[in-house]
């Protein structure tokens, strides 16, 4: 049993850490707000549903009302020409309508309560819809967030500060040995272009060792 206990130990372990990679924070969060508004739109349909029925009986009960009134004018009309069948016929129906009325009314005042619950209840919802979807959308920023820190870190941890100032050094003495070069050629260039050419420091030498011998003699 020990063995079984701890394969399915291992087993769940597995299956959780594989459902945690699943569950992409931003995925996740955007299906919980499509369910809600499903939601959202099943208490709108029924809310309306509950309009409707509240005009129906509405409607019923004005109709009710009204033969309620057409059967007093009949009962009336009827007792004055002393036709008390048609009176008693008339009174029958007014009192059935009025009872009619009456459950109208009371069938129509549940369908407006359960209407305000309701509205209620949907308005609520919408709120915490609302409040979520403002959630989700700072949820989006700080997975961005830390994905862009993870990226960094990475990148960072990947990164050789010792090699970053080799190279720099080296990249120096590159440009050492250019600057060099760009001197030796202005030098070259200078003695090539020497305003004295050789053989006329000889003469001028001759002449000096010249002047000096008249002198001496």
């Amino acid at each position: 049993m020990g063995i079984f206990r701890r394969i399915k130990t291992i087993v769940l372990a597995e299956v959780n850490e594989q459902i945690d990679q699943w569950e992409d924070p931003i995925a996740m969060t955007k299906q919980y707000l499509r369910e809600l508004e499903q939601q959202l739109e099943r208490g709108r349909q029924a809310l309306a549903q509950q309009w409707v029925a509240e005009r129906r009986y509405e409607t019923l009960i004005a109709q009710a009302e009204a033969t309620v009134e057409k059967r007093n004018r009949q009962a009336k009309l009827a007792l004055e020409r002393n036709e008390e069948a048609v009176a008693k016929l008339a009174l029958r129906d007014k009192l059935l309508h009025e009872k009619k009325r009456e459950a109208y009314k009371q069938q129509y005042n549940a369908i407006k309560a359960k209407t305000a619950e309701v509205a209620r209840r949907l308005q609520e919802l919408r709120e915490r819809y609302d409040e979520l979807a403002a959630k989700q959308l700072e949820l989006t920023a700080r997975v961005n967030a830390a994905q862009a820190l993870k990226q960094i870190d990475t990148a960072l941890a990947s990164f050789s500060a010792d090699e970053a100032l080799r190279g720099f050094a080296r990249m120096e003495e590159r440009v050492i040995a250019l600057e060099a070069e760009a001197a030796a050629a202005r030098f070259g260039a200078n003695v090539a272009l020497s305003p004295v050419p050789f053989e006329e420091e000889v003469e001028r030498e001759l002449a000096k060792w010249k002047e000096a011998q008249a002198t001496n003699a």
